[in-house]
């Protein structure tokens, strides 16, 4: 039996693709601690693994209303963040993995201690990426206007401000790119297929594209439309008034249905009249609803994506942040979706019917779900870890 230590962010997108992996383990008789923190507590027990809660340490960070936006839109806050955490983290993470001495270090991509702890101490590592894995290469996607690349290059000197105290420590940390890109020398799970990786072909052999691992659901949703399409802004950047009254003025008089959730922070009675055709809710079962749906307009968040993609949905693409922009170039790429140039109602509308009346969307969401389907999942991550141990 081995002993495997994993570390995450305080992000569902980033938990939620490890829990059938953890699974996996335990299953297989090998103990799993998990190193996160107590909103994610219930999940992680019920995968099998040991908790251990996060919540305790300082991490030098005053929460706001509006950090979960920043940390999407912010590149100094981020790497802030991420330093902070690190440094709070370090003393701690490390004193425990000497007592625990783990076979393995299974570590979030962004949840750079753990990568720290197992260069430290020497022990074998593996990187948990999910979302794209990111190099030289793969990096082009992550296409920004040239209002955003001023702003980062303004920004850049600031970050190597703010990454100077893990340099002082010793740590590998001369620019932000030295924190999120992957090597090749990296063992690296990644939640999703090569064939919808951009540039699979530039990462080495170490790197195990298992799929997204998409969760199963008892829920079922009633259609009283032949067309539904499916409307959301996932569970951080998604208070936007405007937009969602946009959305029930597009649809109002149309022939589809439409499902659109709007948050719990949302207030449904501030959108006005809501058409019989237009379901408005704070919460949806999303497998439940994309098991139906013939297109769903989305912020691009890799799990949401994924999760479009593997049943076969095409989107509309309506990103959020820089990193939901990478995955929503890539969509559009390989015309499994097209962008949302504006928020207005007749661009919406424009939008999603083209998308309903071309074939060549859904076909192209058809191949990405086929790859998805061919990949091996949590059993194969749950294999490259153990390799990892055994080399």
């Amino acid at each position: 039996m081995s002993k495997i230590v994993f570390f995450c962010i305080p992000a569902y997108g980033h938990t939620n693709p490890t829990l059938p992996v953890v699974k996996e383990l335990v299953d297989l008789g090998h103990e799993v601690y998990y190193y996160s923190f107590n909103e994610f507590k219930e999940k992680i027990e019920n995968a099998g693994a040991h908790f251990i809660s996060c919540d305790g340490v300082d991490l030098g960070m005053e929460e706001t209303e509006n950090s979960g936006d920043r940390i999407g839109k912010d590149i100094v806050f981020a790497t802030e963040l991420i330093v902070k955490s690190t440094l709070a983290l370090d003393e701690w993470v490390t004193t425990d993995m000497k007592k625990l001495k783990p076979d393995v270090i299974v570590s979030d991509s962004v949840a750079y201690w753990g990568k720290l702890v197992a260069m430290k101490l020497g022990i074998p590592y593996v990187s948990s990426t999910t979302t794209f894995a990111f190099n030289q290469y793969s990096s082009q996607i992550m296409k920004k206007s040239l209002l955003d690349l001023f702003k980062m290059l303004f920004q850049m000197p600031k970050t190597k401000k703010v990454l100077a105290p893990l340099r002082d420590k010793g740590y590998p940390a001369e620019n932000v790119l030295s924190i999120v890109q992957n090597d090749n020398d990296t063992h690296t799970i990644v939640y999703t297929s090569k064939e919808f990786q951009p540039c699979a072909e530039t990462f080495s052999d170490k790197y195990t594209f298992v799929g997204p691992c998409i969760p199963s659901t008892e829920a079922a949703i009633d259609k009283t439309r032949e067309k539904l399409v499916y409307i959301s802004l996932g569970t951080v950047n998604n208070k936007n008034i405007i937009f969602y009254k946009n959305c029930i003025k597009a649809f109002t008089e149309s022939e589809y249905e439409v499902i659109m959730s709007v948050g719990k922070d949302t207030d449904i009675e501030a959108l006005g009249t809501i058409p019989d055709n237009v379901h408005v809710y704070s919460f949806v079962d999303q497998i439940a609803v994309l098991q139906k749906a013939e297109v769903f307009l989305s912020h691009c968040g890799m799990n949401s994506v994924s999760e479009s993609l593997y049943h076969g949905v095409p989107l509309v693409l309506f990103p959020q942040t820089s990193e939901q922009e990478g995955v929503a170039f890539r969509v559009s790429q390989i015309e499994a979706g097209i962008h949302l140039n504006a928020v207005d109602a007749n661009t919406i509308y424009s939008a999603v019917d083209t998308i309903l009346m071309n074939e060549k969307y859904r076909k192209n969401a058809a191949v990405i779900a086929d790859s998805f389907h061919r990949c091996g999942g949590a059993k194969d991550a749950a294999q490259a870890i153990l390799r990892v141990i055994k080399s």
